[in-house]
């Protein structure tokens, strides 16, 4: 094993220092919640991070992260240690890329349309018939778009509950719940009124019990709300910039 440069183990007491901040930010969170430490995920969010500033959070603890890009992802990921680890792709994801990540990660945190998870149900199958994906089906989370930005991917929440009907009749994906990235709020009373509002959805949506759509993952809260979104029930917190400091 080659020995790590000076800048790298400064690099790696950085990514380890940080990860200590945020757990401790996270375990008060929870008990200013009433909940329990492993209630919650934390998924380092690793977009434009380098693999050997990832291995560092890999080798500091971190199990599972989250890539944005399709492409970015394929071009590290033969660097990266990921035994043990889960990768869950958190951007937006086009259909023509859906061939190239299933079988590669382990979630799909961004469905929102049918025709998406139609294509990553079949692409799941083909794996399976091929032998690369024994299962034959891909975990994903529905991405809602709670604050309704025309900028931003997801589906409507008037609209979530027709598009998990869908989703359940496809026999290549497991809905485990849903994820939202909520609009850039600076007052936590704001930020805790949406994530109020999406954790209210995931409850109602819960409760109707849709055969084949599992609730058990609410993914909300980054590195400038993550405690908000623990505090109003998110299970898995993406956090990158607080963890890996600012993107290149």
């Amino acid at each position: 094993m080659t020995e790590k440069s000076s800048d790298e183990r400064r690099g790696d007491r950085f990514v380890l220092e940080n990860l200590n901040r945020i757990e401790e930010r996270i375990a008060a969170a929870c008990a200013a919640a009433g909940r329990k430490r492993e209630e919650i995920t934390l998924l380092a969010v690793t977009k434009t991070v380098p693999p050997e500033r990832i291995n560092a959070a890999i080798e500091a603890g971190v199990r599972q992260i989250g890539e944005n890009r399709v492409q970015e992802y394929l071009g590290k990921r033969d660097a990266l240690r990921l035994d043990g680890v889960d990768v869950h792709l958190i951007g937006h994801l086009q259909t023509n890329k859906v061939k190239q990540i299933v079988g590669k990660v382990s979630m799909i945190e961004s469905i929102d349309s049918l025709r998406l998870a139609e294509a990553v149900s079949d692409a799941s199958i083909r794996q399976k018939n091929a032998g690369l994906l024994p299962s034959g089906c891909t975990d994903v989370l529905v991405e809602v778009n709670i604050g309704g930005e025309e900028a931003k991917s997801g589906v409507a929440p008037k609209e979530l509950e027709k598009l998990l009907y869908g989703l359940a009749d496809l026999p290549g994906i497991r809905v485990r719940g849903l994820m939202t990235v909520p609009p850039i709020l600076t007052k936590p009373e704001d930020q805790r009124r949406v994530f109020s509002r999406m954790y209210k959805l995931f409850i109602d949506i819960r409760g109707k019990n849709i055969d084949n759509i599992r609730m058990d993952m609410l993914s909300m809260g980054m590195s400038s709300d993550y405690e908000q979104a623990i505090l109003e029930g998110s299970t898995l917190v993406r956090i990158g910039s607080a963890l890996f400091g600012r993107r290149l």
